[in-house]
């Protein structure tokens, strides 16, 4: 699949020179920075929905708690 963007010229000069001192392609540099977005804004809201769910029950445990649960020596 191909997608197309228009930039600037600034911003077109800044990623291109941004790709070539990290030895990339802009595609690739392109690419790695959208799905890091993506990602980003996912962690973030599934810190909402715990925070959300801790608030309705704050019970937390010690990592000694954590290890008797499970077994874990």
């Amino acid at each position: 699949m191909t997608i197309s963007i228009r930039l600037n010229e600034e911003d077109a000069k800044l990623i291109k020179s941004y790709a070539k001192i990290n030895k990339t392609t802009i595609s690739e540099f392109v690419r790695k920075a959208v799905l890091e977005k993506i990602e980003d804004e996912y962690d973030l809201e599934c810190y909402y929905k715990a925070m959300e769910e801790f608030k309705k029950n704050p019970k937390t445990y010690t990592h000694e708690e954590v290890k008797r649960m499970l077994n874990i020596e």
